[in-house]
This record gives structure tokens, sequence and C-alpha cells, in this order.
């Protein structure tokens, strides 16, 4: 069925300059692409004699804008949400995160998955990029629930063996769904996998024809150890071994030289802001403005809810720009239009989507977007919607989701998903597991 949106405030995120243009007008989605974008009224009633039967949606104080991409997080550690704070990186991973992850099954992951594809398409998040274990186990979640995913197959030495033989289930069950999820090669980090097994991923990636991501320069720990061992900071140890490249998202990038952004640039990888992540594990403060200033493509992420702990955007868009407006000491660092574009258009190039495929709303697009009630004691009055938008907006304010031409959240209901069960047997695991040690 096709739809139609009216009377709506229009963020199309097409402008190419720093200029966001908003306007009143009307939205049509035929099948899983956006037909009409435009303020005519001529136009939507051609759209409406065109398409019998078709439902309208009257959008009359609210704000239609292309669904925010959250480029890295660990979906399916929502059970693990709260389950240990306040401690350092390494102290967290050894003592508590990866011993409760030697104790759950793949049902399990894939329970926590679906916790976080909730809590993210509620919060307006049409896209994420994943990493974690069992993704081939999560392929269905995400397609039962109507989200569009990159997920990544994370391996360490230590499991590399089971995780080989999941890439190439996963790319076979993401192959027979619907194209809203593909597949990618995860290696942790240059401090976890040998350079060995780092080759060999990179050499699975290609031969599957697959994207890569991993963690870089997250920590001060990270750069000491692949110091110490390789002689060269995490970038450069990457780059030797051939993993940079377009294909490649880095997530965090914090302690990052000047040498290494300038690889990252000439390379086309693209960054991973997780700013809050970063804050609450004291991993330091990403160089943003100066990886914009120098041409890298910046997109903007949560990580997993035990470092964070939810999975919401828009607290990452506002906490973004303010810290780098503190670090920076410049008011005028990562203004709102550009952290908005980080979560939208060039999260879907980080995701592998032409530009103006996904992330944009433009006739032709991916019909991917929210609707946002701005009918909010926070977001009034309207002086600067984008403003409102990236510093006052919340997850709540988001009223309806259209994922690939489906609505899947409306009036703040996703489909098909008991909310009452799902809480009882995500509790039911987490006493299982917490217990099992």
């Amino acid at each position: 069925m096709a739809l139609l949106f009216s009377n709506a405030t229009i963020l199309p995120m097409t402008s190419a300059e720093d200029a966001p243009r908003t306007f009143r007008g009307w939205v049509g989605v035929d099948a899983n692409r956006l037909t009409l974008v435009t303020d005519s009224e001529t136009e939507a009633a051609a759209f409406r004699t065109a398409h019998a039967g078709l439902r309208e949606i009257d959008c009359r104080g609210k704000l239609l804008m292309p669904g925010l991409i959250n480029t890295h997080c660990h979906a399916g550690m929502t059970l693990q949400r709260s389950y240990a704070d306040d401690i350092t990186l390494m102290e967290w991973l050894n003592d508590y995160i990866w011993p409760f992850e030697s104790r759950q099954t793949p049902d399990e992951v894939a329970l926590g998955m679906t916790l976080g594809i909730v809590e993210m398409l509620l919060g307006g998040v049409t896209s994420f990029v994943d990493m974690y274990y069992d993704e081939d186990r999560c392929v269905e979640v995400a397609e039962r629930l109507g989200i569009r995913a990159v997920l990544g197959c994370n391996y360490f030495d230590s499991n590399i063996g089971e995780v080989f033989p999941q890439v190439e289930r996963a790319v076979e069950r993401a192959a027979a769904g619907s194209g809203r999820v593909r597949i990618a090669v995860a290696p942790h980090s240059a401090y976890t996998v040998s350079p060995e097994n780092l080759v060999r991923g990179r050499e699975l990636a290609e031969r599957l024809d697959l994207g890569m991501m991993t963690h870089i320069a997250e920590t001060r720990d990270e750069i000491r150890i692949v110091g110490e061992r390789y002689g060269r900071t995490p970038v450069a140890h990457l780059d030797a071994l051939g993993l940079l490249g377009p294909h490649m998202i880095g997530a965090h990038c914090v302690h990052v030289t000047d040498s290494d952004l300038a690889t990252l640039v000439e390379r086309g990888v693209t960054v991973s802001h997780n700013p809050q992540s970063n804050m609450k594990i004291s991993s330091g403060v990403a160089p943003v403005e100066k990886m914009l200033r120098v041409g890298a493509l910046v997109t903007v992420a949560t990580d997993g809810t035990c470092s964070n702990n939810d999975l919401d955007m828009w607290e990452e868009l506002r906490t973004a720009a303010f810290l780098q407006k503190s670090a920076t000491g410049d008011p005028t660092a990562l203004p709102a239009w550009e952290v908005l574009r980080m979560a939208t258009a060039n999260g879907a190039r980080a995701m592998g989507y032409a530009d103006g495929e996904l992330g944009v709303l433009r006739e032709g697009a991916l019909a991917d977007l929210i609707v946002v009630d701005l009918q909010k004691p926070h977001l009034q009055p309207i002086h600067n919607v984008v403003s409102n938008l990236a510093y006052c907006g919340k997850a709540s304010d988001v009223e309806t989701v259209v994922v690939d031409g489906r609505i899947v959240v409306e009036n703040r209901r996703i489909a098909g998903v008991d909310l009452p069960d799902l809480y009882a047997r995500v509790g039911e695991a987490v006493r299982r597991i917490t217990t099992a040690g």
C-alpha cells in the first residue's frame, strides 16, 4: 500500500551546503522508495489519484526527516545493561563482560538483539551497524523486526574458528531475506587479534565481498599495547596489514595522530564517533572537529548499552556537539546541522549506500523516515527546528517509523512485539546467566 504523509514540516537533509532547508509539504512512498517529496499541493493531489487506496497520514505539527543511523553498537549486549559500571575498560572486559558472554547462548544473544532493536526503533533509528557474536542467529531478528542493518561478525584469536563459519551462514541467511540486512567481518581490535588473524579476516571479507569494522585507538592502553608489540599506532598497524579502505568502519578513533588522520582520510575509512561511551569509560575525546576539517567521513553512534548505557541516538547528537565545543573552546564547532548529517547521510555512506540512496528524503531514495512530534514543551518555540532536533530532541518524540516503505512503529507502538513478554524473557535470561557462574 502506498503512503502519503501530508502537511508536514520536512527536513530532507539534502542540502550540499551548511544551510538546512525545511519546508511544509508532502512525502509519498510507493513500495520501498520515496516517489514524492514536494511542497506542491498539485503534485500531492496527482499522487493521490495515481495511488488508489493509499493511506494518508496527516502530519500537522510534526516533522518528517530521514531515520537515524547508528554506526556502531553491540545490540546483543543489552542483556548486560548496567551490569558493570564505574570501572576501567580492562577490568570491565576481563572481570565482567567476557565471563558473562561465555555463559550466554546464541538464543540469549538473539533475545538481547531483539531488545536492542526495539529500543532503537522506538527512538527513530532505522538503520544500525552491529558488532557482536552469533550474528548468523540475529539475521532473523533484524528481518522480523523490520530494521535495516549491517551485522558485523566479531572475532578474537580465541574464537576465529567458530566465527568464520558463522560469517558464511550469516551471508546465506541475509541473501535469502529482504535485502535490508548486510553482513560484515569484524575483528575486535589490533590489540586482541594477531596480525595473521587480522589478515585472515581481510581475506574472508574480500572473498565474500563484505565490509569490515573494528575498534581503533579507543584507549591509551590500546595505544600502549599495540606500540609495544608492533612499534606502530593502531591505525598504522591496520594499514600495514591492508585492512583500511572505504569498506572499513573504525569505531572510536579517540587517540589518533595527525598522521593517523591523514591515513584514515586517504584510505576512505569511516570514523564512528561514540561520545557518551568514550566519556563514561574515560577513553578521551575524539578530535571530531579536526577530522571533519581534514575531510574524514565521520558518523555518530551509541556503542553498547553496558558502556553508555542506552541506544538513544538523540542523546549522542547533543553530546557529540557539546563535547566538541567544550574540547575545542570554540562554540561554532560541530553545529547542529553537521551532527544531524553525521547521523543520517554520513551514516548511509558508511553502510555502503550510494549518495542520495539512504539517509535523505529525496525522490528515488529508500523509504526510511521518521515522524517527530514537535508539540512538546522542550521543542517549543521553534526558532530553528534543526537546533531543536539536535540539542533538544528525545527518543520519546518519535511517533512513527518507516523502514523500507513499511510502518514498523506507529503512535509509539512497535509492530508485532509484546513488550511485557519481551521484558519477562529478558529478566529470565539474565537471571540464568548471572547465576550460572
